[in-house]
């Protein structure tokens, strides 16, 4: 009970400012419908439920079960063993994140078919498994990670050059979208299970961070590489008509809770399947232990059935209509504002965004505090949403201006920062970018498109999530160079006393 009533503290400080925001602005300059503004605080009330049960559901069923296959698979001592079951669970568990499915579904409209979802799924699917196996090898065979992020980075940019611009928001997009609200936690344990059998401590912790990051630059090859024999055309699309304002919200809730559970379903099928293989051949855990990691999938289910439900129920239609309303204003700077904060904020209601803090300050022994990362994460995504709605409001301002020096940046720095913090980093760019952010940002980003002559809802929208990505990463690296900073100082100091005789060898 006591680490239930932890979770909820931990979530009431990160949802109840995104509530006070849309408060605020309903109450001031941008007014919502009676029913739209029911509808939200409905959403954000599940949400708050929701997100409480998902975490304390994560500790008790995932985390043991991705702990126990990674130890399994680095017992075996068999290469041949790892690369088959990272490349199947990396394909299955993308191939069920609902995330992965709702941008597959935008793109397959948006393009009449053209790039078909299914087509999607999978190509990105096996790109994450690809990766993911490779990011597997990477730390048994204790390659360093700059090295892996460079080479798959320097492949991004030589398919960029081949790619229109359409399908490299798409691509960078869905490197987003593929690291969710599950997937996230269950790598996160998988490769602490492998890098806890790791005699070198120092560098069993480095490997703690890196796959998140690897594996996801699995997606972006995926769609590029598809991209090369799919015609080149023209992306286009509109916003969907308001559903809130037209419909009871009984009935709103109603039509939306058998597709989520489906969905959330689907997303964690994969991971039991996992699991019953690997207890009955190779984990046989107790029935006790058997029984906690059941309830706690139980609860990481209905948990993130709650979160979803909250999350589309009244976030994403909120989101839109504040970009419209606030991007019809005569001056720009409300939104830019507004924009600033919502991504300041949105950020701290991710569930991967938690899972990732906390596992920071554990595998560091708290000399990395979550709240510090916390802040840095926060600052990254409102910076983001930002940048996002300054390209939407100057059409000059194109996407690869932003990627190209941004990517370029992150891989310089790692060369400059502990290992720790470029895995971190780049775990950091992909958690930030799940289901409460995308969903709520992307929709307030397309609402602006939806508003400004000449932006186009589809196209902005997608590039939005990709600098998402982008930039925790490099928010994360500075923080790696500021604590190699103060390492330095405090060896400088401790050397200078010794010198002086102020403390013994």
């Amino acid at each position: 009970m006591r680490e239930l009533t932890g979770k909820l503290k931990e979530v009431l400080m990160s949802v109840l400012p995104i509530t006070f925001i849309v408060l605020v602005l309903h109450f001031t300059i941008s007014p919502l419908e009676t029913n739209m503004l029911y509808a939200f605080l409905i959403g954000s009330a599940l949400v708050i439920i929701g997100l409480t049960v998902f975490l304390f559901g994560i500790d008790q069923g995932l985390e043991p079960i991705g702990h126990g296959i990674g130890n399994t698979i680095t017992n075996l001592n068999s290469y041949a063993v790892l690369i088959t079951v990272s490349l199947i669970l990396g394909f299955f568990i993308s191939f069920a994140e609902p995330d992965l499915h709702i941008l597959a579904f935008q793109v397959d409209s948006v393009t009449s078919g053209q790039f078909d979802k299914t087509l999607m799924v999978i190509v990105v699917s096996v790109g994450i498994g690809v990766m993911m196996t490779l990011g597997m090898l990477r730390i048994l065979r204790d390659i360093r990670l700059k090295y892996v992020f460079t080479g798959a980075y320097a492949l991004i940019l030589i398919l960029s050059l081949f790619s229109t611009s359409d399908f490299l928001a798409i691509a960078f997009d869905a490197s987003g979208a593929t690291t969710g609200a599950i997937t996230v936690p269950f790598i996160l344990a998988l490769v602490a299970g492998v890098s806890a059998m790791k005699k070198d401590s120092k560098v069993s912790e480095a490997d703690n961070f890196g796959l998140v990051g690897i594996s996801s630059t699995g997606a972006i090859l995926g769609v590029l590489i598809t991209g090369l024999f799919i015609k080149e055309e023209k992306l286009s699309g509109a916003l969907p008509p308001a559903e809130i304002a037209e419909t009871n919200l009984l009935g709103t809730y109603a039509t939306k809770l058998p597709h989520i559970a489906l969905d959330s379903l689907l997303t964690l099928l994969p991971i039991i399947v996992a699991y019953i293989i690997f207890q009955v051949f190779f984990l046989k855990h107790k029935r006790r232990k058997v029984f906690d990691i059941c309830r706690g999938i139980v609860l990481t289910f209905s948990g993130l059935v709650i979160f979803l439900l909250g999350v589309n129920g009244g976030f994403m239609e909120v989101g839109a209509r504040l970009g419209m309303q606030l991007t019809s204003m005569e001056s720009d700077i409300p939104v830019l504002i507004v924009a600033a904060l919502l991504g300041l904020t949105t950020v701290l209601a991710e569930p991967a965004v938690h899972v990732l803090t906390n596992q920071v300050e554990d595998v560091t022994g708290g000399s990395v505090r979550r709240n510090l990362v916390l802040i840095f994460l926060s600052v990254a995504v409102g910076l983001s949403i930002f940048m996002s709605s300054l390209r939407i409001l100057i059409p000059e301002i194109q996407l690869w201006m932003y990627l190209l020096p941004g990517f370029g940046l992150a891989v310089i720095l790692s060369y400059l920062v502990p290992d720790l913090f470029v895995g971190m980093a780049f775990d950091a760019g992909g958690v930030a970018s799940g289901p409460m952010t995308a969903t709520f940002s992307l929709a307030f980003v397309q609402g602006m498109a939806a508003q400004v002559p000449g932006a186009d809802v589809v196209a902005d929208g997608f590039g939005m999530i990709a600098i998402v990505a982008m930039m925790p990463i490099i928010a994360i690296e500075l923080l790696g160079a500021i604590y190699k900073l103060k390492l330095r100082k405090a060896d400088a100091a401790i050397r200078k006393k010794r010198l002086t005789g102020g403390i013994d060898e």
